[in-house]
């Protein structure tokens, strides 16, 4: 049998930019992409700590070591400049190679979006 597992996590950034015209999509830095095990058009899910909304986006590539985290499209009216939110991949495998697998879990700066080493 398959299920879906947690895959990766960013955990508390802040959104740096909003661009509600933009086609749509989260633009995250590349540094942190590259942490997270995250490619680019992946889709990923959206938990604004802020206000409570979740989304479910898909992954573009975000200026590498920028913090960029970019909030695009409608989900703009959602998430706005400031708020601070937690990035989930999920991934799909079968029940026995789930119970060992250990997602990737990011806990960068808050403040910078950088990963604290």
């Amino acid at each position: 049998m398959m299920i879906e597992i947690l895959k990766s996590k960013i955990h508390r950034v802040r959104v740096t930019e909003a661009n509600l015209n933009y086609v749509g999509s989260i633009t995250i830095d590349e540094d942190l992409m590259d942490a997270a095990d995250l490619i680019e058009n992946e889709k990923v899910q959206v938990l604004n700590i802020n206000n409570g909304e979740r989304l479910d986006t898909y992954v573009i590539k975000g200026e590498r070591g920028s913090g960029q985290i970019g909030i695009n499209g409608p989900a703009a009216r959602k998430i706005t400049i400031d708020d601070i939110i937690i990035i989930i991949s999920y991934g799909m495998t079968d029940t026995g190679e789930a119970r060992s697998f250990r997602p990737k879990l990011l806990f960068p700066d808050t403040d910078t979006n950088k990963l604290v080493t």
